[in-house]
């Protein structure tokens, strides 16, 4: 074989590994259980929390979803959507340092959502909304760790904190909070169409990648043709 063929073969062969680990990891990326948006106004009212849910098995469902909310920094005021086919539970916790609020003092708040009854599929989705009526201003962020049983009892535990700016393999869905002014924060119906967008926004980095990695794999295939190309020209 000569020369320029073999430099276009590896040069095909690399394009089309790069652009292989990138859809994979376009994959993975959307694979974990995840909260949007993924940001709000520290202290921000009336919103609305959606907790999407992916199934990564290909031969179970998720039969239950067991969201966690932090009682350190407690969600106030939390209800949950109806979601067809699922049942859902509150279960509230006494706050060992109680919340001062303009309706009174909080003593208990949300500490645990349990969905249940319901199946998300295998290559599905489900979207979990769960409003507040105010969230805390003394902290930058709220991790939610969260349990996916799937129906051949396995459990996936994402309850994983973000550390040294890595992410890690069973990442717990955070919610950052950021200086801004709570009182702006929209509606819950508003706020559900901006969860929407997000969520979409989330899919359209995905598909980004995706597109990304065949862009590599096509300029790729053109380094190679120009090498072939090439030599040929040489040995004419």
């Amino acid at each position: 074989m000569s020369a320029s063929r073999l430099t276009a073969r590896r040069a095909g062969t690399v394009a089309a590994v790069g652009a292989a680990m990138v859809l994979l990891a376009a994959g993975a990326a959307s694979a974990h259980v995840t909260v949007h948006p993924d940001s709000y106004a520290k202290g921000a009212t009336d919103g609305v929390l959606t907790f999407r849910v992916p199934n990564e098995e290909d031969s179970a469902a998720t039969t239950k979803v067991q969201v966690f909310l932090p009682t350190d920094h407690p969600v106030l005021g939390v209800l949950v959507h109806p979601q067809d086919g699922w049942t859902a539970k509150v279960t509230t916790t006494k706050l060992k340092k109680p919340v001062k609020t303009d309706d009174g003092t909080i003593t208990e708040a949300a500490s645990e959502i349990t969905f249940s009854g319901g199946k998300i599929g295998a290559g599905q989705y489900e979207d979990f909304n769960v409003a507040f009526g105010q969230l805390p201003d003394d902290t930058g962020q709220l991790v939610f760790k969260t349990l996916q049983t799937y129906s051949d009892g396995k459990t996936v535990r994402w309850i994983e904190e973000p550390s040294g700016g890595q992410e890690p393999e069973n990442p717990a869905p955070v919610l950052k909070l950021t200086a801004g002014d709570a009182t702006a924060a929209a509606t819950p119906a508003r706020t559900a169409g901006a969860t929407a967008e997000a969520a979409d926004g989330s899919d359209s980095t995905a598909r980004g990648l995706g597109i990304a990695g065949l862009v590599v794999g096509v300029l790729g295939l053109a380094a190679a043709a120009f090498a072939l190309v090439r030599g040929r020209a040489a040995r004419s």
